[in-house]
């Protein structure tokens, strides 16, 4: 784009004095917005990741938890029917 600029000042003597001045200005950036733009897409997405690495690790967790509380359950039935079996032959023995 070509942007001309005429200036004319006048001096108190009456003398007037014009500046012709043409500026050839290029709009285009250094490409410095396309490097913000993909660094922020980069970091939205590494952020992205963790944060499903830490719901997944969460969710594991979780599934630990109700998996070795069944297992203490299932222990505890089988301890159950061993001493009702105890019972049963004590009862049987007499």
């Amino acid at each position: 784009m070509t942007e001309e600029r005429i200036t004319e000042v006048e001096t108190p003597s009456g003398n007037v004095h014009t500046t012709h001045t043409v500026v050839e200005s290029d709009r285009r950036g250094g490409g410095s917005g396309w490097l913000i733009a993909i660094v922020l897409i980069l970091a939205v997405l590494v952020g992205g990741y963790f944060l499903m690495q830490g719901t997944n690790a969460s969710a594991n967790k979780d599934n630990a938890i109700a998996g070795a509380a069944n297992d203490v359950g299932d222990a505890a039935q089988k301890v159950g029917n061993a001493a009702e079996n105890a019972v049963k032959k004590l009862d049987d023995g007499n």
